[in-house]
């Protein structure tokens, strides 16, 4: 029975002789096996542009100075808006939180995302970042959701208010 390196080396020696003999006889590889492994997942798949521009989207240092001057329009989000630095913080952290970013960026005019790259200390491009999560919302497989609503005036949509409940005594 092996243990510890030799069991490592022993997986990795059988898994690159997998990988040789399956391209040798033609198995599939590259993006077909990554659309069947992570579109379950909603996880698109993302270019060499595309992974270059990730890396400055994750500069955030969670300062907080891109929430200034948001209360009201998280208030108004009903909740889907955490505010600009959850959404940054998320979205260049995690693919599958795009969806969840996107509903988010709703509530915020690319006017007001432009104006809080000024003051960013990291330049977090915050535009870019956005048209980016846009792009990849619901963008992988069958099973995506449709892109959200764009907002161009200031003004948000209002969030859907449930009846409240009566709760017995």
């Amino acid at each position: 029975m092996l243990s510890g390196r030799a069991l490592a080396f022993a997986i990795l020696g059988w898994s690159l002789l997998k990988i040789g003999i399956d391209r040798l006889f033609g198995r599939r590889s590259g993006l077909a096996v990554f659309h069947a492994n992570y579109d379950a997942d909603r996880l698109p798949p993302v270019d060499a542009n595309e992974r270059e521009r990730l890396s400055t989207f994750s500069r955030c240092i969670a300062c907080g100075r891109c929430d200034v001057g948001e209360g009201e329009r998280m208030a108004r989000s009903g909740g889907s808006y955490p505010g600009l630095m959850a959404i940054v913080l998320a979205s260049s952290r995690s693919m599958p939180d795009f969806d969840a970013a996107a509903l988010a960026l709703a509530y915020v005019p690319d006017a007001v995302l432009k104006q809080k790259e000024a003051i960013c200390p990291v330049d977090v491009p915050f535009v870019q970042l956005a048209a980016f999560v846009r792009a990849k919302a619901g963008g992988a497989g069958e099973r995506a959701l449709p892109p959200p609503p764009r907002l161009d005036a200031e003004e948000p949509p209002r969030p859907r208010r449930l009846p409240a409940r009566r709760v017995a005594p």
